[in-house]
């Protein structure tokens, strides 16, 4: 059921006042303008949350990318959570997953003709997107996880809600999960209720949609996983067994692995959880670990984890052999449920298209005209997603 995954500690309530305070004071400030938010002559859309842990980033990120990719240059900004490196770092086809992070590693691996760049300062990271002559030619910029990096103002703020752990059922920091008070949702352009069952009834959806109390700007969506062939993550891999007759050991070190579970227990013969925490670097502790506990399941078995972790498995040292064999990674894509997927994308689209620097410069040259005297004379005019 939604919000299932929420645990509240009550003890640690009157400390979350506090953080309330902090961050509340802070928000306020860049509501006054005190604190500066910048624009950028580029469309810039920002996928987040406001809660810690996974909500289904990186997958709703990559669906951006196979919307726009074909049609546009996309460049990719992340902070490169847990890298080893500081500072701005445009990736290439050789930069180590240490040197950028995992989830940034992914994509460019993905998709090699997407600029990806990291940078904890975003409006210096997209500054040097825009300006820097290897990637001058960029045509739109997805920032990954800047929901509360305020000092850019993006065009489009999508904000993901995890079913799972629903932010209305959810409390500030340390109490909860809640990075910021609920009422940041209002920031957002669009919010997507993230990993659904499949099954969801619609009355669930019409109870969701009210206990969201969006405002009438704001788009909801919908989407659940949905996922690919299973790839093998090293070149010892062997011929996998069918699902429905393995046991299978499911490896995860991601935020909230529940909704994947859910969804392999009725096609694998049995499920053995082994959770990490939220981009868990893997140790040769660890793979003992892993190594033991594949060797206890019976025959015939199967080792299946995450994109994500499977670019960390990669470079541990201590698997066996037989992990390696079994290893495989499970690929996974987001579906848009009611039939919203359309609606999206043209959502998407438009902005994209009324905010290109073709489209700007072109707006510009026209406020250079003579115009009529009501209207409001030279002034670059600006296209908010919001009156679209």
């Amino acid at each position: 059921m939604e919000g299932d995954l929420i645990k509240i500690n009550d003890w640690l309530l009157p400390l979350s006042w506090l953080y309330g305070m902090g961050v509340g004071v802070r928000n306020h400030l860049f509501d006054l303008g005190v604190l500066p938010q910048q624009e950028f002559s580029i469309p810039v859309i920002d996928v987040g949350n406001i809660t810690v842990g996974g909500s289904g980033k990186t997958p709703h990120v990559e669906y951006l990318i196979r919307l726009l990719h074909d049609k546009m240059k996309v460049g990719v900004l992340s902070r490169g959570y847990k890298r080893k490196s500081r500072g701005y770092v445009l990736a290439d086809n050789d930069t180590p997953m240490r040197t950028i992070g995992d989830e940034p590693f992914q994509m460019k691996r993905k998709f090699p003709d997407v600029y990806v760049a990291v940078d904890k300062n975003r409006r210096e990271g997209i500054q040097r997107l825009t300006d820097d002559e290897a990637t001058s030619d960029v045509d739109v910029i997805l920032l990954d996880d800047a929901y509360q990096h305020r000092y850019v103002k993006p065009g489009i703020n999508i904000l993901l809600v995890d079913y799972h752990r629903l932010i209305i059922y959810d409390k500030l920091l340390p109490a909860g999960r809640l990075r910021e008070p609920m009422k940041g949702k209002n920031r957002a352009d669009i919010v997507i209720v993230t990993k659904c069952p499949k099954d969801l009834k619609p009355m669930e959806f019409r109870v969701l949609t009210k206990a969201l109390d969006l405002f009438p700007y704001q788009a909801l969506f919908f989407t659940r996983i949905d996922y690919d062939e299973l790839a093998p993550v090293f070149p010892e891999a062997v011929s996998l067994p069918t699902l429905s007759s393995a046991n299978t050991l499911l490896l995860t070190g991601i935020a909230s692995p529940r909704q994947m579970e859910l969804d392999l227990k009725d096609r694998c013969r049995s499920i053995t959880p082994m959770s990490f925490g939220d981009h868990h670097q893997f140790t040769e502790k660890d793979a003992a670990r892993i190594n033991q506990a594949f060797a206890n399941l019976p025959e015939p078995r199967l080792i299946i984890t995450t994109e994500k972790d499977a670019t960390r498995l990669l470079s541990t040292n201590g698997l066996s052999l037989e992990v390696k064999k079994a290893l495989y990674a499970l690929p996974i894509r987001i579906r848009f449920m009611l039939d919203q997927e359309e609606n999206f994308n043209h959502k998407i689209i438009s902005y994209v298209h009324k905010n290109s620097r073709n489209s700007i410069l072109a707006k510009r040259k026209d406020d250079g005209k003579p115009k009529d005297s009501h209207h409001s004379g030279n002034r670059p005019g600006t296209i908010s997603f919001r009156d679209n």
